[in-house]
C-alpha cells in the first residue's frame, strides 16, 4: 500500500463525507493504493455514525473509536498502531488542510528520501489568540530542539516514512513534539512544505487557548529533560546531589573547625548549633543525599510504564 491517512477528530461529523471525496480524488488522479484511517476521539456528535456510513461504501476507510476523549496524541497513536502503508499522512478532520498537497508530501518522501516532511501554513486563517501563540511556541522548539528548518511544528498536515511512526511513542499531548521525537529516534532527516491553509467552513475551533498555550511549555521541558536524562537520570540528579552534599559538608567542617578554633584560643564556649550555618549546612547535606537517592531511583522505574499508551478503545472497523 502506497499511502495511509491517520486523521484524528473530535466532533467533526459535517467535514469527513467532504474531507474523504476530496482525498479520494487526489488518491485516484495519482493511482495510489491508499488507506484513510479516522480515530474518533469520543466525540459527542454523530462522527462515528458518519464513519461507519463512509465505511460501509468505501473497503479502504478504517475506523478506531475511543471510549471518550483523550485527546489527539491517543488518537495518532493508535492511527500509527493501524496505519499500513508505506507513507503515512496525517492531517486534521476539519478541511483546513488541502488533500492536494499528498502527492508532493508522498514523493518528499519515496523520493528525496526524508524520514519525516511538516507542513507549513505561512499563511494562516486563524484568529490572532491563536496564530502568536502558535508564532512564540515555534520560536521556543526550534530553539530547544535543534530542529532550525521547521516553522510550524504543529501542523496537523505531515508525511512520514512507515518506519518513523512505528519507532516513536506519542502520548500526553507530546503530538505538537513528533519531529523532535522522531530527530530523537534517530529519524533526522526531516523537511519542510509550505502548504495551503484554508478557512474552517464547519463547526469551531478545538484550540485551548492559552491554557493549551503553557502546557505546551510545560512538555517541551519535559520532552527535552527526558531526551537528555531520560535513559540516565543518575546523571543530573547524582550530579546536583553530590555537589550539594559536598558543598554543605565542607560548610559543616568549616563550622567544626571555628569550634575547635574557638577551645584551643580560649574564647567563650559556643555550641555549633548556635550559629544558623550549621542547620544550612546539615540541611544541604540530607537534601544532596535525597537528589542522589533519587538518581538511583530513577535509573530503576522505566519510563515506558505499563498501561501509559492503554487507550480504551469501544470499536474497530
Amino acid at each position: 500500500m502506497d499511502i495511509s491517512v491517520v486523521v484524528p477528530l473530535y466532533n467533526e461529523a459535517e467535514s469527513l463525507p467532504e474531507l474523504y471525496a476530496s482525498i479520494n480524488d487526489v488518491m485516484n488522479a495519482n493511482n495510489f493504493s491508499y488507506e484513510v484511517v479516522f480515530v474518533n476521539d469520543g466525540s459527542t456528535d454523530d462522527s462515528w455514525k458518519t464513519i461507519e456510513s463512509l465505511q460501509n461504501s468505501h473497503s479502504n476507510v478504517k475506523g478506531i473509536k475511543f471510549r471518550r476523549n483523550y485527546g489527539k496524541s491517543a488518537a495518532l497513536f493508535c492511527g500509527f498502531q493501524k496505519a499500513m502503508g508505506d507513507v503515512v499522512i496525517t492531517m486534521d478532520a476539519d478541511l483546513q488542510d488541502n488533500p492536494e498537497e499528498i502527492p508532493t508530501l508522498y514523493h518528499m518522501i519515496k523520493d528525496e528520501g526524508y524520514d519525516l516532511v511538516s507542513g507549513w501554513k505561512k499563511k494562516r486563517y486563524d484568529p490572532i489568540s491563536k496564530t502568536l501563540p502558535t508564532k512564540l511556541f515555534n520560536a521556543t522548539a526550534r530553539k530547544v530542539s535543534g530542529i532550525n528548518n521547521l516553522h510550524d511544528f504543529n501542523c496537523g498536515l505531515k508525511a512520514y516514512r512507515i518506519d518513523v511512526v512505528k519507532n516513536i511513542e506519542v502520548y500526553g499531548e507530546m503530538h505538537r513534539y513528533i519531529p523532535y521525537l522522531a530527530k530523537n529516534a534517530g529519524f533526522d532527516k526531516i523537511g519542510e512544505l509550505v502548504v495551503h491553509h484554508k478557512a474552517r467552513k464547519y463547526g469551531k475551533t478545538k484550540f485551548g487557548g492559552l491554557n493549551r498555550f503553557f502546557n505546551g511549555y510545560l512538555d517541551l521541558i519535559s520532552l527535552w529533560f527526558l531526551s537528555k536524562f531520560g535513559v540516565k537520570p543518575m546523571h543530573i540528579f547524582g550530579f546536583l546531589g553530590s555537589v550539594m552534599f559536598i558543598i554543605s559538608f565542607i560548610a559543616v567542617v568549616v563550622v567544626g573547625a571555628n569550634k575547635l578554633w574557638a577551645i584551643f584560643n580560649h574564647m567563650p564556649e559556643r555550641l555549633v548549633t548556635d550559629t544558623p550555618y550549621f542547620y544550612l549546612a546539615l540541611t544541604g547535606m540530607i537534601l544532596g543525599t535525597q537528589l542522589f537517592v533519587a538518581g538511583f531511583l530513577g535509573e530503576l522505574i522505566s519510563r515506558n510504564a505499563t498501561g501509559r499508551n492503554s487507550y480504551q478503545i469501544e470499536k474497530e472497523i
